[in-house]
């Protein structure tokens, strides 16, 4: 039996690494001072332990720039010492974090009493990962706008001022930005400070563009809109690539562990961000949406640059697995993501045109792959035959792993189809409905082959009876699997009714050899003794019929029914045959009785040993009917009512069966034939019977029957000019007996009875 996976089976048995995996880490810098102070309180654990805590979050920026120009108003200007105090205050030595509080609350509290800090101690705050510097910059950057309107200053001292400001943003850009490439890495309430110092420079920008649309009152270079948002972006994305660029150690090569690497790194990438990023982020910035699109832009980038090489079979199939069920269903649909990622048309990994090419060259590679296993499997099976291996018994039946093998073949295909989506495995199927019947009409030649070869091997007839065994496993499999419409499946089951009914023929064969002789005693004794010979031709059946207990069932029943088929044809045509004329009404009753009974005998007979054969109940008694009958009237209605249960009955048939009764006239026989001309519109019959009866040989009958007789008359009236001279000298010369005997050798054409009346007149 052919062993056949799918690499579809293996791929789903792969088991994902444990454990959600980082986002990518870029090379950075030492932490400053502030940075170890304000993270000296957070846990020692990694990204992955790291839950956030489900609190309101930080005030909003306003309240607290609403907070910090009260207590301004409230206290004067302490000078330069005092304020930078605010980024010293409480540190031991560089480099060695604070025991007391975290130093970013500390500054910030610090900040908001002080006076606004020079440009380099906020430089000097920058460098240490301050991010409360951000305000006090801000402050600085309006200060200098103020001082470029008001216009109290020169032009080369803004220019000055300005290239101070911006090169102060440049360091804060860098630490906010470098926290949130790394989001997962940063302490929460660092990663919020990050968060609120971009919102609350997207808000300047749209402030900076609200302005630059009236008159124009500064002199300073445009430094905004900044767009820190969307540079942000821009790093998700480049993280997104960087995570998915990288390979798995294990099959780098390998298209499917490549494809599998990037759909778990997708998956579980996303999942952090939703349970970990989405608490901490202002709805504003779409984190889930940002990475999202980033990690799909990536995977539809990577499979769009495969899909232009030359594909094989595997890649192909891998491909259209991954953008058709994989990547929508386990990952956009994954029950974390769903939620969040059903809404944001994603869309598919590739075009759709492209997809339908993918899909023709599926289709194209499994038909091909078919044919070419289920030819290997059926010379696999040839080949068993030829050097005559015996089957397997399985249940007291011979069994063939054929038809398992096709079976399997043609389930796997289809369930790789429908892997990728259920359309496609409707359209595979269409594919297979041309393949498979190919396959079994290549089946049904090469059987009929072997069953030509001929009957010597010793495992021949186990063969035979394994093959026809397969036809079951076939017909069960096409109806219960396929839900086809009946003239479909009649022509999927064509070829194995040809093949089952040849099987049965070769079966057969010896016991109708054997039952040929029996059947010719009914003419050879003129039907004299027909119970007699009926029982010899059941007790023949009956010693054959253990040859055919390794049949499944169901074919044993149907063997059953082509022997019934067989008694009851040859009786037919034995019962036709030429010289079985009986002129008067008591002859022709003495002949239905017998045809009824031995009917009854052969009924019963096959009934018993599971003939379901029932249709063939009518056909002899019927006939028996007909021969007894002596109106014309009533044996039409016999007729017309044969006619409809058995539609193959025509008038050479009828013909061949009135020839026995001799004492019908000319214009009988033609009114009774008449009766089949109303009709000569009926169908075929399901069951044939008498159109296996060949018409040639029931138009003889009726020759030799009807015309015949009437031919008789002329051949007598020559005869009796001829026999009058010579058997009047016979007579006188040998005797009565010579002359009998001597008749009965030369006169096989005349009526014996009439020769001696008219010899026995002339003497």
């Amino acid at each position: 039996m052919l062993k056949m996976t799918t690499f579809f089976q293996g791929l789903s048995g792969h088991q994902p690494v444990p454990g959600t995996l980082d986002f990518p880490r870029s090379p950075q810098k030492l932490p400053s001072t502030s940075e170890a102070e304000s993270e000296a309180c957070m846990s020692e654990a990694s990204s992955e332990d790291l839950v956030p805590p489900l609190e309101a979050g930080a005030a909003p920026y306003r309240e607290e720039e609403e907070a910090a120009k009260k207590k301004k108003e409230k206290k004067k200007s302490k000078g330069l010492a005092n304020v930078f105090c605010v980024f010293t205050k409480g540190k031991k030595k560089k480099g060695q974090p604070s025991s007391a509080e975290p130093e970013g609350a500390a500054g910030s509290r610090q900040g908001l009493d002080g006076p606004p800090p020079t440009v380099e101690e906020l430089k000097a705050a920058l460098e240490r990962g301050q991010l409360e510097a951000a305000r006090p910059l801000l402050a600085l950057e309006r200060e200098l706008a103020a001082a470029a309107a008001a216009g109290g200053a020169s032009e080369a001292e803004l220019v000055r001022r300005q290239s101070k400001v911006e090169a102060l943003y440049e360091l804060l850009r860098d630490q906010v930005l470098g926290v949130l490439r790394r989001p997962l890495e940063a302490a929460p309430e660092r990663l919020r400070q990050a968060l609120a110092v971009v919102a609350e420079q997207e808000r300047e920008d749209r402030q900076a563009a609200a302005a630059a649309a009236g008159p124009g009152t500064s002199g300073l270079a445009a430094t905004r809109p900044r767009r820190w948002l969307q540079m942000w972006r821009r790093g998700v994305a480049e993280a997104a690539e960087e995570r998915l660029g990288q390979r798995p150690a294990a099959g780098a090569e390998v298209p499917e562990s490549v494809f599998l690497h990037l759909g778990r790194t997708m998956k579980e990438d996303l999942e952090a961000v939703v349970e970990r990023l989405k608490p901490l982020f202002p709805a504003e910035f779409g984190v889930v949406a940002a990475y999202a699109e980033s990690y799909h832009q990536h995977f539809a980038a990577h499979l769009a640059a495969m899909a232009q090489f030359e594909l094989c079979e595997r890649d192909t199939y891998m491909l259209l697995v991954w953008v058709q069920n994989l990547y929508p269903n386990d990952i956009i649909n994954s029950p974390k993501l769903v939620g969040e990622l059903q809404g944001m048309g994603l869309g598919s990994l590739l075009p759709p045109r492209q997809i339908r090419l993918l899909e023709a060259t599926f289709l194209s590679n499994e038909a091909a792959n078919v044919r070419e296993l289920m030819d290997r499997a059926l010379e696999l099976e040839a080949q068993r035959w030829a050097e005559d291996v015996p089957p397997q018994i399985l249940d007291g039946h011979c069994h063939s792993e054929l038809a398992i093998d096709i079976i399997q073949i043609i389930s796997q295909a289809q369930a790789k189809a429908e892997s990728i989506t259920l359309d496609l495995g409707s359209q595979i199927k269409q594919v297979l409905l041309v393949e498979l019947p190919a396959f079994l009409r290549s089946y049904q030649r090469a059987f009929n082959e072997f069953l030509e070869r001929g009957r010597q091997p010793r495992n021949y007839r186990a063969n035979v009876i394994a093959n026809i065994n397969n036809c079951l496993s076939f017909r069960t499999f096409m109806e219960q699997k396929w839900q086809v419409p009946q003239d479909t499946l009649s022509l999927l089951l064509g070829p194995l009714g040809e093949l089952k009914g040849h099987g049965f023929d070769t079966l057969l064969q010896h016991l109708r050899e054997d039952l040929k002789p029996l059947f010719k005693r009914f003419t050879h004794t003129r039907w004299a003794a027909p119970v007699e010979t009926l029982e010899k031709i059941i007790a023949t059946v009956d010693t054959r019929l253990p040859e055919f207990s390794e049949l499944q069932d169901c074919f044993r029943e149907e063997l059953m029914e082509a022997l019934h088929l067989h008694l009851v044809k040859e009786y037919i045509i034995q019962l036709s045959k030429r010289g079985l004329v009986l002129k008067t009404a008591e002859q022709q009753q003495q002949l239905a009785g017998h045809i009824l009974a031995n009917a009854d005998t052969i009924q019963h007979f096959c009934t018993q040993h599971g003939s379901p054969a029932t249709w063939l109940q009518p056909a002899l008694p019927t006939l028996a009917e007909i021969i007894r009958l002596q109106d014309p009237s009533a044996i039409k209605i016999e007729v017309a009512t044969y006619a409809t249960c058995y539609p193959d009955f025509s008038k050479g048939h009828l013909g061949a069966i009135l020839a026995i009764k001799g004492n019908l006239s000319n214009s009988e026989v033609k009114s009774i034939r008449s009766i089949l001309d109303v009709s000569t519109g009926a169908q075929e019959p399901s069951r044939p019977l008498f159109s296996l009866i060949k018409p040639r040989a029931a138009v003889s009958w009726v020759q030799q029957g009807w015309n015949g007789r009437q031919n008789w008359k002329r051949k007598k009236e020559k005869m009796n000019s001829h026999l009058a001279g010579a058997c009047g000298v016979l007579w006188r010369v040998v005797g009565t007996a010579s002359i009998r005997r001597h008749i009965q050798v030369s006169t096989n054409f005349v009526d014996q009875n009439e020769v001696f009346q008219f010899c026995g007149s002339e003497g």
